[in-house]
């Protein structure tokens, strides 16, 4: 059997200060990506006690939800976005779900929350995938992880203001003023990008390979590339964990350390999130330097962070209530020093994978491949994570009261395990590919067009 053709990919040799513009665009508008999906779960308590919902209903809003419209919409729009560019892609979801969460602000009822929140993440679909693309296209591969990882701080910095200053409004001004006031600067965000930035040159693509694929051919032949399912499932058990965590922590801080809605968003959002920050970019810079030294370094590294989050994570959930210090009027639970840990580790496989769709599939098909882990990460992370969490907590409440939500939350360790397991598998296929098939770059001259 005759090998397979190797695909051009653009090498690009020389990385201009628009290279670097057009990232910086596409990681602010990714962070609001993530403020104005973070946001709620700051707001889980006063918007429980304005509509009397349970544990359960809030998980629905804020995962099931969001996560079954994300992923419905996800494919559709990165076919659109590898067919006619990334950039009007981006540009236009931007405004769409900046506008779907303001109108979050102003919702008389639960049932109108709810199809806003859809709303939004009908938006953040076309929003994701291609600007992983986007950025995979603008640098070459030896810098392509610490490119991914300014990107990737989108959760992390998303975590700072969405609930850093998310609850500070929410408890300044009330809940409904936290999304509109988050929302707002996505719609100006948009247009700047579509008016400033400079859409990357397309890389040729052989004529074996140029026929215009429907979507199911599409489809299968992502699916059969190795190693694939086996990242998509890491990523997304993975994920069910880090939604879970991230949704529910300030209510767990809440709930069983005793702080309060703006002291939780503080210490989650302000501490926890750049701690993350530092974290990704860590990771990014480690990822880059191990692959050029062995190519199973690229998922090598989202497994070893991941081994090292658990014990943090089991540790920050079961230790017991107790002040360390106070920072000016703000206590500091003593088991924050674990979340420190977990938060520095805990998103180490994020870079990696995605950082991976590059070296698995070619341009044209670059943005599918990756809304495809996009797709397994939020159907499963954002729909099954808070939701997992929430019922298990309610569940627990008869037996346990408030401590209910520390214990279902110390049960995300399990899932982080179960996530190296998926990863550890996925190496030695993955290397397979890589090895066997490498993609072949090719130099530009003109890595941007207009």
């Amino acid at each position: 059997m005759s090998a397979p053709p190797k695909i051009a990919v653009p090498e690009l040799q020389k990385v201009t200060w628009r290279t670097h513009y057009a990232l910086f665009m596409l990681a602010i508008i990714y962070i609001f990506n993530y403020i104005d999906r973070l946001v709620v779960s700051i707001l889980i308590e006063p918007i429980k006690a304005e509509f009397g919902v349970s544990d359960t209903l809030i998980g629905l809003v804020s995962g099931v939800a969001f996560a079954l419209f994300y992923t419905i919409f996800g494919i559709p729009f990165s076919r659109l976005a590898d067919r006619i560019g990334r950039k009007p892609v981006i540009a236009m979801a931007c405004v769409a779900w900046s506008v779907m969460t303001m109108l979050c602000g102003v919702t008389t009822s639960f049932a109108l929350l709810l199809l806003c929140r859809i709303g939004v993440a009908v938006g953040e679909a076309g929003g994701s995938a291609p600007s992983v693309a986007m950025v995979s296209a603008l640098y070459p591969p030896a810098q392509r992880s610490r490119a991914l990882a300014v990107l990737l701080m989108g959760p992390a910095l998303g975590a700072v203001f969405g609930l850093g200053i998310g609850g500070w409004i929410a408890e300044t001004y009330g809940w409904r003023w936290a999304f509109i006031a988050t929302g707002a600067p996505g719609v100006l965000l948009g247009v700047l990008l579509a008016l400033t930035v400079r859409e990357p040159a397309k890389a040729p693509v052989p004529k074996e390979l140029a026929r215009d694929e429907g979507f199911f051919a599409t489809l299968t032949s992502l699916l059969k590339t190795p190693s694939y399912l086996l990242i998509i499932l890491g990523a997304s058990i993975a994920a069910i964990a880090g939604y879970a965590i991230a949704t529910w922590n300030p209510s767990f801080l809440i709930r069983s350390h005793g702080l309060s809605l703006k002291q939780a968003g503080l210490l989650m959002g302000l501490g926890g999130g750049l701690i993350a920050v530092l974290g990704t970019l860590a990771c990014g810079w480690f990822t880059d330097r191990m692959t050029a030294r062995h190519p199973g370094w690229q998922l090598g590294a989202a497994l070893f962070g991941s081994l090292l989050s658990i014990p943090f994570c089991l540790a920050f959930y079961l230790w017991p209530a107790g002040t360390a210090f106070e920072l000016g009027a703000m206590p500091i639970p003593t088991a924050f020093f674990f979340y420190c840990g977990f938060a520095f580790f805990g998103m180490w496989w994020s870079v990696p994978c995605f950082g991976s769709m590059s070296l698995l599939f070619p341009p044209h098909k670059l943005a599918q491949g990756t809304a495809m882990l996009f797709m397994g990460i939020t159907l499963f992370g954002v729909g099954l994570g808070p939701l997992v969490i929430g019922v298990i907590s309610d569940v627990l409440e008869a037996t346990v009261g408030e401590e209910a939500l520390r214990y279902s939350l110390a049960s995300t360790a399990g899932l982080l395990a179960l996530s190296c397991v998926c990863l550890a598998m996925a190496i030695p296929r993955y290397l397979q590919q890589v090895t066997n098939n490498p993609l072949a770059p090719v130099e530009t001259a003109n890595p941007l067009r207009s």
